[in-house]
């Protein structure tokens, strides 16, 4: 009997931040979303929190950094988690991602970090998003943002 040895991976732990980011044109909710991997895929806003800095700060930076879009947070929506693999280690991802309500600028996606950002109607982000989670955290939005017939609350 052949005995194989497993190495284990060493991990780490990452944090982020970021949202949803909407804005109400005429009685239509609009969600900004970007787009990575050479714009094939598309998701919410978010990055890295640094040293010292809140979840909540993290989040308007890096959507305003990714999409040229300025706004407030107005509620928590979820935390989500993953892993993926980053060298020789694994790495355990936390996001917290918010509902922030748009108060200016011009959607403008981050050179070299992000390949295209732009405003969807939130039913067309409902279908475009790329990852199952944040789809889920688009689906809290609405909620928020819905009353029980489907209209802007807001």
């Amino acid at each position: 009997m052949v005995m194989t040895s497993r190495r284990s991976l060493s991990h780490r732990t990452a944090y982020s931040a970021g949202g949803v980011i909407y804005r109400i044109v005429a009685t239509q909710i609009e969600v900004a979303l970007i787009a990575t991997d050479r714009g094939e895929r598309w998701g919410l806003p978010k990055g890295h929190v640094n040293r010292g800095e809140t979840a909540e700060a993290a989040a308007v930076r890096e959507i305003a950094e990714e999409t040229g879009l300025e706004g407030v947070v107005e509620r928590h929506l979820a935390t989500i988690e993953y892993w993926f693999r980053s060298g020789h280690g694994r790495v355990h991802k936390y996001v917290d991602l918010f509902l922030l309500r748009y108060e200016r600028g011009e959607v403008r996606p981050q050179i070299g970090e992000v390949d295209d950002a732009r405003w969807f109607p939130l039913d067309e982000a409902l279908q475009r998003v790329s990852f199952e989670r944040e789809r889920d955290v688009l689906l809290l939005a609405r909620q928020a943002l819905c009353d029980a017939s489907g209209n802007a609350k807001v």
